[in-house]
């Protein structure tokens, strides 16, 4: 008899966006025409510039391994973009190159955590957090924001979950789900309480150059040498570079976490592929339009998202001034029936939504809130109008 599987597999669950893809996919295979608003990647090829960079990369023979915390000449790119961006100045050894943020992420908490230590979520929180927590042996916390105040955490709130075995705190912003971005003034106040108790601040930053409305962003290293100290900034080419497939992520910190980070992942995985470190070169130093061309489409699309859903009864939305999500609150329409099954969560309400019209969008539940559903407009805007309206002719039908 086989011995059993890790019991790690048991303090975990599945991805709902990536369960939410599977299914389309399921009914896509059928043949069935699927409106698809739940994955959280950009529907735009990479940009040629980048695969050419790539190709000649290859042509080259640059091919073999490279240092474990990733090639020289990347992570100058990436404090020079720092540098220009935010006036932060990185060491190289304080900079490490990962397959993917979500790799960078994992591999922080890693580096950081001891079995026990509490890791604080604002609620919503980005699906894998607090399974990413559960696999490295802490314990995440959660804590719940308010809709009144955009879901953003309060030094009152921060200060009441924190204990003596708190480690760190995990912020998205821009955030997914709900598009929200803090404030400079936001960032100082939960700064303010992370230092007075010398917690680590995780700042998931992938979305950072997708921004609406004049949005302003602020990186929270940028606050001071103090901030700077405890902060661990995550970033990457995903979202920015529509290079999701590529798998390049890269965090930020003080030198001793890059060091312990580079001995975990010098063992677990060596370094990210050397193509598509070259290919993140030309991502971060050429003419970055090739993002804001992106982001001038997503405004379009979040634009007459947001004027549809504004039409629709019963719901209600966080504006978004980042990422391209929009968390949509449909808790009013919960005790409804459709087709003679009363809906109470937002898996009911999702899951009859693509099954009757085939609508795919994520259950709120898996970023902490039943009250909501997400939205992502990274899709064409023909999906989008046709979409919505199923979306609202599917409300318009419940009884």
């Amino acid at each position: 008899m086989r011995k059993e599987l890790s019991s790690d597999l048991k303090k975990i669950s599945p991805s709902m966006t990536l369960a939410v893809t599977a299914k389309a996919n399921e009914l896509k295979a059928k043949g069935i025409k699927v409106y698809g608003f739940g994955a959280g990647e950009p529907d735009f090829d990479t940009p040629k510039v980048i695969r050419d960079a790539a190709v000649e990369a290859m042509e080259k023979g640059y091919t073999r391994y490279t240092l474990v915390s990733g090639l020289v000449e990347l992570r100058k790119a990436i404090t020079e973009k720092y540098k220009k961006d935010f006036n932060l100045d990185y060491a190289l050894d304080e900079v490490l190159v990962s397959s993917g943020a979500k790799h960078s992420l994992s591999t922080v908490l890693k580096t950081i955590l001891s079995v026990g230590d509490e890791v604080i979520l604002p609620v919503p929180y980005w699906v894998s957090y607090s399974e990413m927590v559960k696999l490295t042996g802490g314990k995440p916390v959660f804590l719940k924001t308010k809709k009144e105040n955009d879901f953003v955490v309060t030094k009152e709130q921060l200060e009441s979950v924190i204990t003596d075995k708190t480690k760190a705190i995990i912020i998205n912003n821009p955030s997914n789900p709900t598009g929200v971005v803090y404030t400079k003034e936001q960032l100082e106040a939960v700064a303010d309480v992370c230092v007075k108790h010398g917690i680590y601040i995780i700042s998931d930053e992938i979305y950072e150059m997708l921004l609406y409305d004049d949005t302003k962003f602020t990186c929270i290293a940028s606050l001071s040498e103090e901030v700077k100290d405890i902060s661990i900034i995550i970033n990457g080419c995903s979202k920015a570079y529509a290079m999701t497939g590529w798998r390049i992520g890269y965090t930020l910190a003080n030198k001793d976490i890059i060091k312990g980070m580079n001995t975990i992942q010098g063992q677990m995985v060596s370094h990210p592929s050397s193509i598509s470190q070259y290919a993140a070169i030309t991502a971060l130093t050429t003419d970055q339009s090739i993002t804001y061309d992106m982001v001038k489409e997503y405004k379009k699309r979040r634009e007459y998202s947001l004027k549809k859903l504004d039409t629709i009864s019963d719901i209600s939305y966080i504006k978004p001034q980042g990422a391209f999500y929009v968390f949509i609150d449909v808790s009013k329409l919960y005790g409804k029936v459709y087709e003679g099954k009363k809906i109470t969560s937002s898996v009911e309400f999702c899951s009859a939504l693509l099954e009757s019209k085939h609508v795919a969008m994520v259950p709120g539940i898996g970023f902490g809130d039943d009250d909501f559903i997400r939205m992502s407009y990274a899709t064409d805007m023909d999906t989008i109008k046709e979409g919505l309206d199923l979306f609202e002719e599917f409300i318009s039908e419940l009884k």
